[in-house]
């Protein structure tokens, strides 16, 4: 019986043994450094493209603020990073709360040997042997065994890991948070710095083929001997200045279209525009500072993330205070041997033990210091960020306004400028120098409205800085559906919840846009009366006025008028708003001097400028009625 038993097994170990020694050689020489191939680097940067751009709703409209910010906040890389930790944060705390749980330990196995197992009994005193070589275990046998349990100090340690991880959770969503705010930041600023581009963008080439073109005739001129060689060179110098000018406020705006692009993780190429809507009164600067230092204390995320942080460390101090608790182990389980020597091959135990560590008795003070010292540097650092916090209130309150006065500094000089422009034109002739002179100041002009553009998106973006450092979450907390226009209505909601926080004083306005009725009256015979319309209209249009009809419509009238003289003619135009009622809002009269000829372009520059010197007054007109009973009376 012996024999047959042991025989096979004894004939498998040598071609074991040699199958795992020729195994293990193997391994230890295959294992070389091996750099990826271009084809493999070629496949990922392939499948990551398409990973980037997948499943993105395409721009089929012109794009509002709230969709720009649906768009970036839906399809944003860096957002959708920090919302995948958030999830992997919650899936960690779901382990660690396993980690609780009892541990069940099942075992199986086979065990072999070469020669049998077991021993000799000999004397304590005399020591002889009292018992031959016997034996109690077969050379072939199977195990199998299943043990549940539980650690009493290895449940308390991961339950107060599971409570750490459940504050990581939190502190991961403020994270979230601040990167959301983040980025609508940033897409407010970019948003209103490419809008602005691309109001003046088709002015601005108009004016940049005027200026090619006034170039080449100053070459001309001065090939032909009719300009100086130094005054036909000034001249050119004097418009490639003024058009570098226009290109770089030009070409500064227009990148923000590409960050704006990035924002949205859109695809290289897509092409896209902005929707033109009415610029909004800029709100009031808030007052009630108090209020707002108070709010950001309460709701920014770097605050509250360090509060998870101080709950997180005091945790940990209760966690190195339980290690030091006796360990309590209490075990039962049920056990198989196939061998056939034992009596019983099947059996339950079961037993409890307690262990303790008493030097870390020892690290009782150490701990106690290293925790008190924990808790003073998480205040330290809490202070100091409250600090930073309320510093940064008080800044963008202080940036807000100064923004805001910059902008109307920005819009007078603006209106001033195009006034002047419409003045040179006006006074023009067909002279070379007449001409390059105009260019200049519609240069200038345009450099102007470049400038109020710029102007409104820093104060916007100064806003936008008010609101961040408040800690104003501007995304709501639950969109009825995941595609891009229900979720740009949710965040436009969300947006106007969000600003009556921090700005009341706008809350309460009625934002309108009343459409404005042209009409131009008193014209000479000789002066086209649809270009003198159609030039004021430009103005309006450029100046963010609709033009149209309806029941709230303001009617807007131009009449010239002139008086002979001597060398010059004296001309006025009388500009008359009024309402759908007949109800006069603003008289007003603008008087100029023109050349005794009149032609339609003089005509229409002064037309304009008379149009410029009332501008403030009919937007303010078109854009808050409540005004229109003040400015009557």
């Amino acid at each position: 019986m012996k024999t047959t038993s042991t025989t096979p097994a004894l004939r498998r170990a040598p071609l074991v043994a040699s199958l795992a020694i020729a195994v293990f050689l193997t391994g230890c020489g295959a294992v070389k450094p091996k750099p990826l191939t271009h084809d493999e680097i070629a496949t990922r940067v392939k499948n990551d493209q398409q990973a980037m751009y997948k499943g993105q709703e395409a721009v089929t409209a012109p794009l509002t603020l709230s969709d720009v910010m649906a768009r970036s906040l839906k399809y944003n890389l860096d957002y959708r990073l920090k919302l995948m930790e958030t999830a992997l944060s919650r899936g960690l705390l779901d382990v660690s709360e396993l980690d609780m749980l009892p541990k069940l330990m099942t075992d199986a196995g086979y065990r072999w040997r070469s020669n049998d197992s077991g021993g000799t009994s000999i004397g304590i005193q005399d020591r002889i042997v009292s018992l031959r070589p016997s034996t109690s275990e077969e050379r072939v046998h199977y195990l199998a065994d299943a043990t549940l349990s539980w650690d009493v100090l290895d449940f308390g340690l991961s339950y107060y890991r599971a409570k750490q991880q459940a504050d990581d959770v939190n502190t991961t969503d403020e994270r979230r948070r601040k990167v959301l705010q983040n980025i609508v930041q940033d897409v407010r600023d970019a948003y209103w710095r490419a809008l602005g581009a691309q109001r003046l963008l088709g002015e601005t080439q108009a004016l940049a083929d005027n200026i090619q073109a006034a170039l080449e005739k100053t070459r001309q001129a001065e090939r032909a001997g009719v300009l100086p060689p130094v005054e036909g060179l000034e001249y050119q110098r004097a418009l490639l200045d003024a058009m570098t000018l226009v290109n770089e406020k030009r070409q500064e705006m227009e990148f923000a279209k590409r960050e704006l692009a990035a924002l949205m993780s859109l695809p290289p190429g897509t092409d896209f525009t902005l929707a033109d809507a009415t610029e909004t009164n800029l709100s009031q600067v808030p007052g009630n500072l108090d209020q707002l230092e108070q709010m950001a204390l309460e709701q920014r995320p770097e605050l509250r993330e360090e509060d998870y942080k101080t709950r997180i460390d005091a945790i940990e101090t209760k966690k190195q205070i339980a290690a030091l608790f006796p360990n309590l182990n209490l075990f039962g389980g049920v056990g198989y041997d196939s061998n056939k020597y034992l009596y019983n091959e099947n059996w339950a135990q079961g037993g409890v033990s307690m262990s303790m560590n008493l030097f870390r008795l020892a690290g009782i003070p150490a701990i106690k210091r290293t925790n008190k010292a924990r808790m003073e540097v998480d205040d330290a650092r809490r202070m100091a960020l409250s600090m930073a916090i309320l510093t940064q209130v008080r800044v963008s309150v202080e940036r807000y306004k100064l923004a805001v006065y910059d902008h109307q500094l920005a819009q007078e000089s603006a209106q001033v400028d195009q006034r002047l422009a419409s003045v040179a034109r006006a006074g023009s002739s067909n002279q070379l120098t007449s001409e390059l002179e105009t260019l200049r100041t519609q240069a200038r002009s345009m450099v102007s409205r470049f400038q109020e553009a710029s102007s409104y998106a820093a104060a916007q973006s100064a806003y936008g800085r008010v609101l961040n450092s408040v800690g104003i979450d501007l995304m709501p907390e639950q969109v009825a559906g995941t595609d891009v226009p229900a979720l740009s209505r949710a965040i436009q909601t969300s947006l106007l919840d969000g600003e009556k926080q921090v700005f009341p004083q706008l809350a309460d306005a009625v934002s309108v846009d009343r459409p404005i009725q042209l009409s131009v009256s008193g014209l000479p015979p000789r002066v086209d009366g649809d270009a003198v319309r159609s030039a004021v209209g430009k103005v309006m249009t450029s100046n963010r006025l609709a033009l149209g009809s309806g029941e709230d419509s303001l009617s807007v009238d131009l009449r010239y008028s002139a008086t002979p003289g001597k060398a010059a003619i004296r001309a006025q135009w009388d500009v008359t708003v009024q309402d759908r009622a007949g109800k006069r809002l603003l008289t007003q009269s603008y008087r100029s001097f023109m050349p005794n000829e009149i032609t339609t372009r003089s005509v229409t520059a002064l037309a304009e400028a008379a149009a410029l010197s009332v501008m403030g007054d009919v937007r303010r007109l078109a854009t808050a009625p409540e005004t229109a009973s003040a400015a009557a009376q």
